[in-house]
């Protein structure tokens, strides 16, 4: 029995691939998504350029170039294996982001599947990573994917702040938990410096009061939520938290069993959207499970 498309708007997938470790589960389940769900594939390797070095050293150029191709060969053949047809392309950048993300604006993509580096040491902190600023200017969707993670839709997590930014990764979670008969959780979570304000011009009394709003502020955001899943027919719980909002996301992934993070992307303009630091990518930088960050 053929496997059913778990979800809508994959019609075009750009999977980008570096061809390192971390890539190998981006690579899978865009392989797998483009399969189950008749999508075309595109495949994306940028090599790191720099002029300057490469004007001395083109045999270095060359080299990378080569392994890149063959890289790509190799995912080609592995799509065809699974009956996908595979297109490939090599590009140089000294921004490899903007090499995605103009080619999934060129080829007009509906999601884009990237892997995630490894979750150790500063790097994964670092300011401005690829998949940062790929998330802050992508056009479509982007799904992001742990090397030995797989995407699975037994139990979907949603993150819910109230914005309109949120609301998308609501309907799309909602969606996919409908599609698939999923367990959805959505969080909402009032974050520990506007839950407890420490500034001076602050009485203790304008403070709770501060804090109560925004704690209802979240209680209604998850409510209506919920609600708005019962009516769908989908089985849901909800959590209102007080914290940091990434961290509190993971752990309630975590208690919940959670196959895929929903999270919405604020449409930051300017240099902001290109800096580290929102609260999807820090839920990128922890989670062990694959994150979808909706853009739409």
């Amino acid at each position: 029995m053929a496997e059913i498309c778990p979800t809508t708007g994959v019609q075009r997938i750009l999977l980008s691939s570096d061809g390192s470790e971390f890539s190998e589960g981006a690579v899978r389940e865009a392989v797998r998504l483009a399969k189950t769900c008749s999508s075309s594939l595109s495949v994306l390797s940028v090599i790191d350029y720099n002029p300057e070095f490469d004007s001395v050293a083109p045999q270095i150029m060359e080299k990378k170039e080569k392994e890149a191709r063959l890289h790509l060969e190799a995912v080609q053949a592995r799509a065809r294996k699974e009956g996908v047809e595979c297109a490939t392309l090599v590009e140089k950048g000294e921004d490899p982001y903007r090499n995605i993300v103009e080619a999934a604006e060129k080829d007009k993509s509906t999601m884009i599947v990237m892997g995630r580096r490894g979750r150790t040491g500063l790097k994964r902190l670092m300011m401005g990573s690829v998949t940062a600023r790929v998330i802050g200017l992508a056009p479509c969707n982007v799904l992001v994917v742990p090397r030995a993670a797989e995407v699975r839709f037994k139990s979907i997590l949603v993150a819910t702040d109230g914005s309109r930014y949120s609301a998308a990764a609501v309907s799309e979670a909602i969606g996919l938990a409908k599609r698939n008969g999923s367990q959805l959780t959505v969080i909402s979570v009032v974050p520990a410096e506007i839950a407890t304000p420490t500034d001076i011009d602050f009485t203790v009394n304008q403070r709770e009061l501060i804090a109560e709003k925004e704690m209802r502020n979240a209680e209604q955001n998850a409510k209506a939520v919920k609600e708005a899943a019962q009516k769908e027919g989908v089985s849901v719980k909800a959590f209102v938290m007080s914290g940091k909002p990434a961290e509190a996301v993971i752990q309630i992934a975590g208690e919940q069993k959670a196959d895929l993070i929903v999270v919405g992307s604020h449409g930051r303009t300017g240099v902001e959207r290109l800096l580290m630091g929102s609260v999807a990518e820090r839920v990128i930088v922890l989670a062990s499970c694959p994150v979808l960050v909706v853009k739409r």
